[in-house]
């Protein structure tokens, strides 16, 4: 007998597993997913998590074998955490709040995480800022029996050039794909919304979804306003566009609540502005799509373009899409440093893997397993699901990446542009102008504010405070803040690295 212990996510396939499984076409979402994950386990095994398209992390105990079977998909969209207590029995969950209240388990900082934090401006890797409580990393499955953890890795992104296919082959794939894979995303009982930002990603969704309203968050400040772009595209595609005009006040005072429910401790600025926007859409929806996936897939960041001239030198300092201090920086501000902590180690395994591979593809495989995991979709995940919204990726899609594994990094940038068919492909359904539009990412005027003193009064609280002082070395860190005040902005992110540690501290070790 196959019991469900756990479950967090969304089956695309179900119409075609309910069919293979012999089930009831007519079940709740609720129970055919249940079902579809008991009935599939006992099936096909271990398999199971290959024969899924979607997001999901789950748990199921087979009591013929006295073996707990763990899974989480192949690019992490929803997070699996476990702690093995010191009488052997093993705590799991898709938030860490799950087993946080079991006697057995012992909350202490693992403070070497900090080191990699400041760095990475997220938590990367197997590790979290719990000692003993570990992430079950995205494409794995895990065994627990007589007391022992098995983990097995099931998925691993690989690049295979393909170069006999033209720019305008590769872009209709990717239309003809996504095509196929928006009725999947929402059922035809469901209205959902879709946020829309000023990039090509979110108009792309919108265009090929039914989602009639749209959700986007702006500033008044316009060198970081692009709701003002996104209107006009929302206008263009005849949808309506509900905006969330965000303030500093707001901003700083949401802080403490994204570290709570984050869980741990996230110094990506867009992560408040993004909670802000999920509650502001939470009122008037329950579902909404979201664009994430193919900056990673198709070579969306403007340093991708970079990738030549980075070369084989990627191995000696690439680990993902952050690095906001340098070594001997961390050298300086942290009481305790330790030089064999290295945010590099956590990627020499992939390097070594991806020996061969053009530089482009490098720096995709590193972002897929690093950055997206531990900042885009924990953000997503945690940040919607604590205010009732529930977000699903359309472009986060194993058949989304199978095309650009397959393509050649010419296809995905160039000298002038990045993410080429990407964007080909978007304007069989937008116009150039939207299509082709310069990234700008998801820009917060955190610059800016956190230099003001009419709004950055609980940043100075925290940065110069009694849990600052433990782990900081107060002078390094006031020469920071005193240099950035003076006119260096840039040292922002360190600070904002700082600060958001703190926070998350004093929420969980000083509450």
């Amino acid at each position: 007998m196959v019991e469900l212990k756990t479950y967090r996510g969304h089956i695309r396939n179900y119409r075609a597993l309910l069919s293979e499984l012999g089930l009831d076409l007519k079940l709740s979402r609720e129970e055919r997913e249940k079902q579809i994950i008991i009935k599939g386990f006992e099936k096909w095994g271990y398999e199971l998590p290959d024969k899924l398209y979607g997001m999901f992390a789950f748990a199921v105990y087979d009591t013929e074998k006295d073996e707990l079977y763990c899974a989480r998909d192949h690019f992490g969209t929803k997070p699996f955490y476990y702690y093995v207590t010191e009488d052997n029995r093993l705590l799991y969950g898709t938030y860490i709040r799950d087993f946080a209240s079991d006697p057995g388990f012992k909350k202490e900082l693992n403070e070497p995480m900090l080191q990699l934090y400041l760095s990475l401006t997220y938590v990367a890797g197997e590790e979290t800022f719990y000692k003993g409580v570990k992430k079950l990393l995205p494409g794995r499955y895990m065994t627990f029996k007589n007391g022992e953890v098995n983990i097995t890795r099931y998925f691993t992104p690989e690049f295979v050039p393909d170069e006999s296919k033209s720019l305008e082959d590769w872009a209709e794939e990717i239309h003809e794909t996504l095509k196929s894979i928006m009725p999947e995303v929402k059922d035809e009982d469901e209205t959902a919304w879709s946020f829309l930002s000023g990039g090509v990603d979110s108009s792309y969704v919108l265009a090929m979804s039914d989602a009639m309203t749209t959700g986007s968050c702006g500033y008044d400040d316009e060198r970081f306003d692009e709701s003002g772009l996104a209107k006009k595209t929302a206008d263009l595609l005849g949808r309506k566009n509900v905006r969330c005009l965000i303030q500093p006040e707001q901003f700083f005072d949401a802080v403490p609540y994204v570290m709570e429910n984050m869980e741990q401790p996230l110094a990506d600025a867009s992560a408040i502005a993004f909670s802000i926007a999920c509650k502001d859409t939470a009122k008037g929806t329950k579902l909404c799509y979201s664009g994430e996936g193919s900056d990673e897939f198709f070579g969306g960041y403007n340093m991708y373009r970079n990738a030549e001239r980075y070369g084989d030198n990627l191995k000696t300092f690439y680990v993902g899409n952050t690095n906001i201090m340098k070594e001997e920086d961390k050298e300086k501000l942290l009481k305790e440093y330790d030089p064999s902590v290295l945010p590099i180690d956590l990627v020499k395994d992939t390097y070594e893997r991806l020996e061969g591979l053009d530089p482009l593809s490098k720096m995709s495989d590193i972002d897929i397993e690093i950055w997206l995991e531990g900042d885009i979709y924990l953000n997503v995940d945690k940040m919607s699901s604590c205010c009732g919204l529930e977000i699903r990726m359309p472009l986060t899609d194993r058949r989304i990446f199978d095309i650009a594994r397959r393509m050649p990094s010419k296809y995905k940038v160039n000298e002038e542009q990045n993410k080429v068919a990407f964007r080909t492909a978007a304007a069989k359904v937008l116009p150039e102008e939207i299509a082709f539009r310069k990234k700008l990412g998801f820009i917060v005027p955190i610059r800016i504010w956190m230099a003001d003193e009419n709004y950055n009064t609980p940043v100075r609280e925290k940065l110069f405070g009694e849990t600052a002082a433990k782990f900081f070395n107060m002078d390094e860190l006031k020469s920071i803040y005193d240099e950035y005040i003076g006119g260096n902005s840039d040292l922002w992110r360190k600070l904002w690295t700082v600060y958001t540690f703190i926070v998350w501290f004093d929420l969980n070790f000083n509450a």
